[in-house]
């Protein structure tokens, strides 16, 4: 998976504009944990080839059997490849991947409902997308009538997204698809790593379009973050009052502390992307992990326990990541109808009942001077004020061998018992898991005084 901080052509030399010097706030480090929502047509098929277990990203030559549900409509045009198979014998030849946008029902959708759970599970912020790669656009546009509120739903979904989450109390962002958008192209499908960026429109006129777009979003919604996918139209990087540089000046002017990603394609982002990519050490920049609960971020009707993250493995992740200076983006790809499938709300609710008991170990923590260790049992460090907490990812193991520098500071389990410890010279010794503790996901065990 590509890291797209090191993507900012084209070189503009003395004519590149100067962007603005804008960090990442203390309220998106200290948030660790949002939930992108990946809803739009390719809910209404929902479905992506199946590759067994593990996350297989395309190779080159590979996107025929792309794994992304919410690539759909890229799949669906490669004549002979499995999407575009079972989409001829459920829809029928002719029926075009557009022509879904009158079949998508959302009448019992309640965005109320659905902030709910995220929110409940842990969300600091909520991320859906407002228009993924096919163009289809879930708020009420004026820059195009391939939008929610003209068809299908009619419904600005974006506006309910927004109304519940301000209500909920949680930040709100909105992601946008920025170079690719099938809906007005005439490229052929992408097949390729190669064609990425190939068959993607980089003229003067989308990125006007593009930039219409998303001033209508901040103007509309003052969105604490701006999550943009795949770069920006080559045609607006430079100095012009519809490039990236005037595009973010006027966001940040609008959203003094908001916050955005590093898939612009110029030499400015916020924090760093790293998609259903582990990360095996601490990185000193701002930077978020993000993934779908299952092995794709749209909704993928055929995957099953196989294949998505069970609530213990979502604990982990979360813990894994907020160790190594990160945020937890992690995906929810509801039903076309807009409800979350049993299989992913099982692993959120499990994460939600967890912080509501550890969250103090990962809200407004930073690294340690380390990770974890490199032998014992395993575990991961977070620090807050209240000390350095230890989490041990495998609490049946009934025990953990402590750092040095525990030794001599209080220490008191997730549960508020004080730790049982036996003490090892010149080390600082081990600290026994109660019985009551060790069938958890991970157990946290606070060091104060240190």
């Amino acid at each position: 998976m590509m890291n797209f901080e090191k993507r900012t052509g084209p070189d503009l030399g003395s004519a590149a504009p100067s962007y603005p010097t804008h960090g990442v706030p203390e309220w998106y480090r200290d948030a660790k944990l949002g939930f992108f929502v990946h809803w739009g047509l390719y809910s209404v098929p929902a479905w992506a080839v199946q590759h067994g277990e593990g996350v297989n990203i395309p190779t080159e030559n590979a996107y025929a059997w792309h794994q992304y549900a919410e690539w759909y409509g890229n799949t669906v045009r490669i004549a002979g490849s499995p999407t575009w198979d079972r989409h001829q014998r459920l829809y029928g030849p002719g029926t075009s991947y557009e022509d879904l946008a009158d079949r998508w029902d959302t009448s019992a959708f309640d965005a109320d409902a659905l902030v709910g759970e995220l929110v409940d599970a842990g969300a600091r912020y909520i991320v859906p997308t407002t228009k993924h790669h096919e163009g289809f656009c879930l708020w009420g546009t004026e820059t195009t009538g391939f939008n929610a509120v003209a068809r299908g739903p009619r419904r600005d979904l974006i506006s309910e997204f927004h109304d519940a989450t301000r209500r909920a109390g949680a930040k709100f962002g909105v992601y946008y698809s920025g170079a690719l958008d099938w809906h007005v192209s005439d490229f052929p499908p992408i097949e390729s790593d190669t064609d990425l960026f190939r068959y993607r429109r980089n003229d003067e006129h989308f990125a006007r379009y593009s930039a219409a777009q998303l001033d209508e979003l901040v103007q509309r919604f003052s969105p604490d973050l701006l999550w943009n996918d795949i770069e920006w139209p080559d045609g607006g990087k430079a100095g012009d009052d519809f490039a990236v540089a005037a595009l973010l000046r006027r966001y940040f002017d609008a959203v003094p502390d908001g916050v955005v990603n590093d898939r612009w394609g110029v030499p400015y982002h916020g924090f760093l992307t790293r998609e259903y990519t582990d990360i095996p050490e601490i990185i000193p920049e701002p930077w978020e992990s993000t993934r779908g609960l299952g092995y794709s971020f749209g909704f993928n009707q055929d995957e099953d326990s196989r294949h998505s993250l069970s609530g213990a493995s979502l604990i982990r992740l979360l813990v894994d990541v907020v160790a190594k200076n990160g945020n937890l983006l992690i995906n929810v790809g509801p039903a076309a109808d807009g409800s979350i499938p049993d299989l992913q709300r099982t692993a959120m609710r499990e994460l939600g009942a967890w912080l509501r008991t550890n969250g103090d170990a990962i809200y407004g923590t930073r690294p340690w001077i380390r990770t974890g260790e490199q032998g014992g049992a395993p575990r991961r460090y977070t620090r807050s004020a209240d000390g350095v907490h230890l989490h041990l990812l495998d609490p049946a193991v009934g025990e953990v061998e402590l750092p040095a520098e525990f030794a001599g500071a209080g220490l008191r389990w997730s549960d508020g018992t004080v730790a049982e410890t036996v003490i090892v010279p010149g080390a600082g010794g081990v600290a026994i898991v109660p019985d009551g503790l060790r069938s958890e996901a991970v157990v946290v065990l606070t060091a104060s005084g240190i």
